[in-house]
């Protein structure tokens, strides 16, 4: 016999069941990187529960794969990952231990986020002597928010497909996104505008997606080879050729040795400029909008 809620020792029972009914009925979503998450967020607003796997200040090509990811894993409705190989190192094994044919591959709840993008940076080889290169090509796409826009609308289909009750607010919320992104790229245009086809330095090869989004060159890099440390003779070369073109800003993230680039900054009189792909990684960044103000602003900051 199911309790009446119109009896007083049966309202706290009820008031219990309504809430853990309206928790279930959320969509589990899991995301490997922190700008996945946030779009999830956006788009999925109060119908959805987001954990997220990596830290945002985390280097995603070396998460630390925990135990507790494959519970999470195991649980989800809904996995959102790059699918161009960023996490190539530490995703596949958690997915096998989870078994979880919901998010597999092929599945409705799997979101691989570079579907339909075009890729730069595509190898013609690969050669362990040209360091830690992504087959499918660069995979750090997030950051162009014109991209971003069309993962979250590979979110939106996705929730709508797996959640056809609340497939409208999806929509909506995607739509807000979209019209939010398409403002700020005036600004963010106009900021960066006078500094368009100057040369950058960056740590790490992050940031050609938002160097092609936004006008500059980024073709000189602290690694001398992806995932390769720095040596003493190929930072002599970054000095001369940072005094040759009169770059003025290095890109640091924040799991790079910092003092690297800031030796590199006093040789050179350039400035470092704390950059990230995640939000969350900065202060105040915590939606993507806010991150790449931060980024903008940054830059535009230290190339004044």
């Amino acid at each position: 016999m199911k309790p009446s809620c119109l009896t007083k020792p049966a309202i706290a029972l009820c008031v219990y069941l309504t809430t853990t009914l309206t928790a279930q009925a959320k969509i589990n979503v899991v995301a490997t990187l922190p700008d996945f998450a946030a779009l999830a967020r956006e788009v999925g607003g109060a119908n959805v529960d987001v954990t997220v796997l990596a830290k945002p200040t985390e280097d995603p090509h070396f998460v630390d794969a925990r135990p507790s990811f494959v519970v999470k894993l195991r649980e989800a409705d809904m996995l959102i990952d790059g699918g161009a190989e960023l996490e190539i190192g530490w995703l596949p094994p958690l997915l096998q231990n989870a078994r979880n044919s919901k998010i597999q591959v092929g599945q409705p709840g799997r979101v691989q986020a570079s579907q339909g993008i075009r890729l730069m940076e595509v190898p013609a080889e690969l050669t362990r002597a040209a360091g830690d290169v992504h087959a499918m090509g660069n995979p750090h796409f997030m950051v162009d928010p014109i991209i971003a826009k069309t993962v979250a609308q590979h979110i939106a289909s996705a929730l709508s497909a797996i959640d056809a009750a609340h497939a409208t607010e999806y929509q909506t919320n995607e739509k807000q996104f979209e019209a939010t992104i398409n403002a700020r790229l005036q600004d963010w245009g106009a900021k960066l505008l006078p500094f368009k086809g100057q040369s950058l330095v960056a740590y790490h090869d992050s940031w050609p997606y938002f160097a092609h989004r936004f006008g500059f060159v980024i073709n000189v890099f602290l690694e001398p080879k992806p995932g390769i440390p720095p040596s003493p003779s190929h930072l002599a070369k970054v000095i001369a050729q940072m005094k040759a073109q009169k770059i003025k800003a290095i890109f640091v993230e924040p799991y790079h040795n910092r003092k690297i680039a800031e030796k590199v900054a006093q040789s050179t009189g350039a400035k470092v400029v704390d950059f990230a792909q995640f939000p969350g990684a900065l202060p105040n960044t915590e939606t993507y909008v806010k991150l790449i103000d931060a980024l903008v602003n940054n830059l535009a900051a230290a190339l004044k």
